[in-house]
């Protein structure tokens, strides 16, 4: 029987997960709900509800009915974490109606999986709705710690542990946030999932939580969300597990999304050489010659692609700036640049190329410029700069990804918000930043700390594919000063490099570094060979305040990736997850210098545990196949 408690109008619908582990309940009257974990309260009493725009607000709102849902299915997956989603959940669309007035009716749909809790509200059709934000809130039970990030249009920002009360009330927050109950108990993170149609949102702190704030277009500010009949809003969105490395794993955002429909089998993931880091600030000026020395590059090293960054396109001129050029023509290549050309170059080596270009462009030619891009060979486009998020930015997002899925060219939005659950939709959205990651390095303000880097794998990462662009080469060196002509250097060590390749989640993944800096270089083997998707995910051992350990497999090999903070530390790695059988285990970890790896092979079973020593800021990569 469904766990699902239909009582008398003045009690509480609660839904119980399929474990019955985690339980939501909304309150007869619509207005506020609560969820517990293995009896211990998450969320207490908190705030539900709509802000309507342009007609009365929701009032005296009674209990009419709920419907059961229970669902248990597997879902295949393209190019991501898995190659399979389990979708398994209970839930109940709750229908309310107003005791007086009009009458409406507004639902809430929730859902209990065994890794969180999700809602949203469902307004009839049969008319326009314009709502100018929602009441929805989270009221924590005692002054949780969390990993936050202030909100940026870039959602470029580092990560702070900090209580909720010490939050400033003038700012906003961006998702997820990522919080431990006061036991230690549950680890829990607030997200959102299934935001076409809508806009996005961040978090604003208030006296015992946070509410959501939705963003409206700069031209109608008292109106975040139109729809011409009915509404479905967003799915707010609380993932759960006993550790905060536990939610690495989840499908729960990619689930409440709609599902892909149609054959996606053409979506490559793979990774990508890339001209653009891998320079000082004023990079060299884009060439036939440079880019075929990427593309061999890409060719020697086994990789797909071959980005070609800003600076191709007619008129485009020194990169870049939220603002677009108005002088850019992205249907046109820099006198001296033939892509046409680059493409069959590229191809003859068993390459294809990616373009760079910026969204305001390709928003006003999305069809002439895509289509084009399609006749040319081209397999894929980067937008950048977005910047926004608001409904009208949502809805290019959607625009781009089902224009590139119709010319079967990846996607790659980068100067965008964080994901939520538009892969699932669009497979060929292949991966977006929405992420302070490597680019900073080139910047020179010494802002992408192994402190920075470890918690990534816990807070943004959770969300979806994140677009960091690994792979610097020049390690463990102070960063330079912005502008001055300096190479970008990292603050990590070689074996750190090597560890994000594995860690971080990003089917499409950069090989940022230039060429000559690969060239004999120490744990570039392992970068040739590692996979960018995946088949299964597990989290092994760590904290955000200290490190990670992370597996992956691919077929039947293993891959795992070890990242430390600032601290030196040992970690020991259980091989359980091996299954039967005997094993070689091949180690790149962190050698004499920053800029060295040591590497080893072994024979391992899966009663073995592999002891590895990770250097401050260090970190180790390890590949584990069957003996055949």
């Amino acid at each position: 029987m469904i766990p699902i408690l239909l009582a008398a109008a003045t009690a509480p619908v609660a839904v119980a997960s399929p474990d019955k582990s985690i339980v939501i309940s909304v309150a007869p009257d619509g207005k506020s709900y609560s969820v517990t974990r293995k009896g211990e309260i998450i969320i207490r009493n908190a705030p539900l509800g709509l802000e309507m725009a342009n007609e009365p607000q929701f009032s005296n709102l009674k209990f009419v009915d709920a419907s059961k849902q229970a669902v248990n299915r597997t879902i295949p997956l393209t190019a991501t974490k898995a190659s399979e989603a389990k979708d398994h959940y209970n839930g109940a669309v709750i229908r309310f109606r107003e005791k007086g007035g009009s009458g409406r009716t507004m639902s809430i749909e929730a859902r209990a999986y065994n890794e969180g809790v999700a809602f949203r509200y469902v307004v009839p059709g049969g008319k326009p709705v314009a709502i100018a934000g929602e009441k929805t809130g989270f009221r924590l039970a005692g002054d949780t710690r969390c990993e936050v990030t202030e909100f940026a249009s870039s959602h470029e920002l580092p990560w702070n542990s900090m209580t909720i009360a010490a939050l400033d009330r003038a700012k906003l927050y961006d998702l997820p946030m990522v919080c431990a109950s006061s036991t230690g108990r549950t680890h829990f993170a607030f997200a959102q999932s299934g935001i076409a149609g809508y806009a996005s949102s961040a978090l604003q702190p208030v006296e015992g939580g946070l509410d959501v704030h939705l963003f409206s277009p700069k031209d109608r500010p008292n109106v975040a969300v139109r729809s011409a009949d009915g509404l479905h809003s967003a799915w707010r969105v609380i993932m759960a597990g006993d550790r905060a490395g536990d939610l690495i794993a989840s499908p729960i955002i990619g689930n409440l999304s709609r599902q892909a429909t149609g054959d996606f089998s053409w979506v490559k993931p793979g990774k990508a050489a890339w001209d653009w880091w891998s320079g000082p600030s004023t990079s060299e000026k884009p060439s036939m010659d440079r880019y075929r020395r990427f593309i061999d590059f890409a060719a020697q090293s086994g990789f797909q692609y071959f980005m070609v960054d800003a600076g191709w396109a007619y008129k485009s001129g020194e990169c870049c700036g939220v603002e677009p050029n108005p002088d850019t023509d992205i249907t046109r290549a820099e006198p001296g640049i033939d892509i046409p050309a680059l493409v069959q170059y590229a191809r003859s080596k068993g390459v294809d190329l990616l373009l760079w270009v910026h969204w305001a462009h390709l928003n006003s030619r999305m069809d002439q410029a895509l289509d084009l891009y399609q006749r040319w060979g081209v397999k894929g486009v980067k937008v950048d700069f977005m910047e926004r998020d608001d409904q009208e930015m949502v809805a290019f997002y959607v625009r781009a990804a089902e224009a590139t899925a119709k010319r079967h060219l990846l996607l790659n939005m980068h100067g965008a918000f964080p994901p939520s659950g538009l892969q699932r939709t669009y497979p060929n959205y292949i991966t977006q930043e929405g992420v302070m990651g490597a680019e900073w390095n080139k910047f020179g303000w010494g802002r992408i700390t192994p402190t920075h880097n470890v918690k990534l794998a816990y807070t943004r990462m959770l969300l979806g594919p994140m677009d960091y662009t690994p792979g610097g080469f020049r390690n463990g060196a102070k960063a330079a000063g912005p502008g001055d002509g300096s190479m970008p250097t990292t603050l990590h060590t070689r074996g750190q490099a090597l560890a994000q390749y594995v860690v971080y989640d990003s089917p499409l993944q950069m090989v940022s570094d230039k060429p000559e800096a690969y060239a004999n270089a120490s744990g570039f083997d392992f970068i040739e060979q590692v996979p960018t998707a995946w088949d299964e995910t597990r989290f092994i051992d760590g904290t955000p305040e200290s490190h990670i350990v992370l597996a992956r497999r691919k077929g039947k090999d293993w891959y795992i990736g070890a990242m430390t903070n600032e601290t030196a530390r040992r970690v020991e790695i259980p091989l359980s997850l091996l299954g039967a059988g005997r094993f070689e285990a091949t180690l790149w970890q962190d050698g004499a210098s920053a800029n060295d790896v040591a590497r080893t092979t072994r024979q391992v079973t899966s009663g073995d545990r592999l002891s590895v020593q990770l250097s401050a800021g260090g970190g180790a990569a390890i590949h584990i196949r069957p003996i055949r």
